[in-house]
């Protein structure tokens, strides 16, 4: 016995229906202050999704938005630093700075958060981020900076879709770098519970 056509058409476009009503909640998007950061997004061919997102504040005024992409989402700083898979934090800037203040404010939430003696073991690293931070003119209201660990490559800058020198070695280095908005000393305190995910 065959099948009607309209029948046929009719579990088609039901099945159409069913598909389009899934798109939204995989395409899921989270607002921080109007700044929009994916549910999902890729570094090194690897699917990571949105461990947390908020705003960085000084003074009260907004500085960036920033999300941390994870490839399993966690809420305990030991173990994203012990992660060996792909990892991205994105700021979205919500205001303009220099690089030179962008750059300080960088390595005050580093000295912050690290000691002397892994310092001295990712100094090289450290100079080479800064000569990153130095080439650029400044980041403007609206730019979006990517900060991703490539396994087996390194730290990757990319700056509005533009990378920004060569990849960085050493996964310290990279964990440095977290350690600045989730360090027992983070550059703001109300960011690091919304980068691990702590909704309340």
């Amino acid at each position: 016995m065959t099948t009607p056509t309209f029948a046929i058409k009719g579990l088609l476009a039901g099945a159409i229906l069913t598909l389009a009503a899934s798109l939204p909640a995989i395409a899921a998007v989270v607002d921080v202050n109007g700044y929009k950061f994916d549910d999902m997004t890729k570094v090194a061919g690897k699917d990571l999704k949105l461990n947390g997102a908020g705003m960085r504040t000084k003074f009260i005024v907004k500085v960036y938005a920033a999300g941390l992409y994870l490839p399993e989402k966690k809420n305990n700083t030991a173990e994203i630093l012990k992660e060996e898979g792909p990892r991205r934090v994105t700021l979205q800037m919500a205001r303009d700075i220099s690089s030179e203040d962008f750059g300080k404010a960088f390595m005050d939430g580093l000295n912050e958060n690290i000691d002397k003696a892994e310092k001295q073991r990712i100094v090289a690293q450290i100079s080479k981020i800064g000569e990153i931070f130095a080439s650029v003119d400044g980041l403007k209201k609206g730019d979006v900076l990517h900060l991703d660990w490539i396994p087996g490559t390194g730290t990757q800058a990319e700056l509005n879709g533009q990378k920004l020198g060569g990849p960085i070695p050493d996964i310290n280095f990279y964990n440095a770098i977290l350690r600045i908005w989730l360090g027992d000393k983070p550059v703001d305190r109300s960011l690091k519970p919304a980068l691990l995910g702590d909704t309340k």
